[in-house]
């Protein structure tokens, strides 16, 4: 039994077993919103405490606090939306992610206990069509929880 399965031909769901990490960076900007971690895992929703500027060469390292049942509830169906294509990529950087101080988002995911993790251009024109979408919701998610 595999641990993502097929939805519509582009998404994947993820299980219990795994979890997906995402959020966004900024490398200009001062504040508690430059860089912003979420974890869903294990029907839960955790925020990294950490909020440190991601490297391209290591998968990010945070500090995760459990967050109410309810901000779980605003962004659980996140998991839903990732592509398939994404797990496919053979590239960690998509795109140039905060080149011109526009961020960057970061997308990690835990899939048969190998984690595999992506800086991905916030900037449409320098990312695949298929992840525009995705990143839309990314970001919808992480308004949700500011």
């Amino acid at each position: 039994m595999g641990l993502f399965a097929c939805k519509k031909d582009e998404d994947v769901v993820l299980t219990t077993q795994d979890y997906l990490v995402f959020g966004h960076f900024y490398g200009q900007c001062t504040g508690e919103t430059c860089i912003e971690m979420f974890k869903i895992e294990n029907n839960h929703l955790y925020e990294d405490t950490v909020d440190a500027y991601p490297a391209s060469d290591t998968a990010y390292e945070g500090n995760y606090i459990i967050r109410s049942d309810t901000k779980y509830e605003q962004v659980k169906d996140l998991v839903n939306h990732l592509p398939a294509r994404l797990l496919e990529e053979n590239s960690i950087v998509i795109g140039q992610p905060d080149a011109g101080d526009w961020g960057g988002i970061y997308i990690e995911v835990r899939k048969k206990g190998q984690r595999k993790f992506y800086l991905i251009d916030k900037m449409e024109e320098n990312i695949p069509t298929y992840l525009q979408p995705f990143i839309n919701e990314v970001e919808a998610s992480i308004a949700k929880l500011e």
